[in-house]
């Protein structure tokens, strides 16, 4: 089944050159087994290879996935301490998998919050990825769409007062080289797992016409058939960009 869904969105040739994933579900996937949520957590990491691997078979060029956003450091100290451990982990597991698939790896969000062993673990997996160029992952940690749109506005303005930019010149592109995704094209695909509808501040500017997909799949479920499942439905989709129909 998965061979032939692969077979498939190859055969139909207009794969997303960008795929973005929310990634969500892991809580309720532990509740709904009576396990800790960190166990979630840890079975959700095997998702990410995944569709990392997934991504590539399909031909996918840039796969940005939202693991850890600027809110999520409220959540209990244990939960978020369990979550840099498992970050730090998957770098140390991961890395060389990475570099043998030909996966370059960057981290996009506010890493000043990072301390200790997480942030020792994102310089490891970017300098250790850097020459790589098959798929370009962003793992996106303490992320927030609004608080990446303010720092940009903030850029602007520092650029302006210091008479590097003149105000006229201020324009979309002003905008987009100042984000963390400064160096990639939008998404053209933006998938959420667990069934919730929402974007819950993600990628806020980047998926203006981004096409969007929500399954009910808990994260810790999603396959790489999953992800050629929704590739599919992307397939199948017309896109306009605010033009009439062709």
């Amino acid at each position: 089944m998965v061979d032939d869904r692969l077979a498939q969105l190859k055969s139909n040739g207009d794969v997303p050159r960008h795929v973005a994933i929310i990634m969500d579900g892991n809580g309720r996937w532990a509740r709904s087994r009576f396990l800790p949520r960190t166990m979630g957590h840890h079975k959700g990491m095997k998702s990410v290879r995944e569709v990392v691997e997934g991504a590539i078979e399909a031909g996918v060029e840039m796969l940005t996935l939202f693991a850890f956003s600027r809110e999520n450091w409220s959540r209990p100290s244990s939960e978020v301490a369990a979550l840099m451990d498992l970050l730090a982990d998957y770098v140390a597991k991961e890395t060389s998998r990475l570099r043998k698939n030909g996966v370059r790896t960057r981290v996009l969000g506010d890493r000043s919050s990072l301390s200790g062993a997480a942030l020792e673990a994102v310089e490891t997996v970017e300098q250790a990825t850097k020459d790589e160029s098959r798929l370009q992952l962003g793992l996106c940690i303490s992320y927030s769409g609004r608080e990446e749109l303010t720092r940009a506005a903030r850029m602007i303005a520092a650029d302006v007062e210091a008479g590097r930019l003149d105000i006229e010149n201020i324009d979309e592109q002003a905008v987009s080289s100042r984000l963390y995704t400064a160096a990639l094209p939008d998404p053209d695909l933006l998938i959420r797992t667990s069934g919730e509808q929402r974007i819950s501040n993600f990628l806020l500017w980047q998926i203006a016409y981004t096409e969007l997909y929500v399954t009910s799949v808990l994260w810790p479920d999603f396959t790489r058939e999953d992800l050629f499942e929704a590739i599919l439905d992307y397939q199948r989709r017309e896109r306009r960009f605010g033009r009439v129909s062709a």
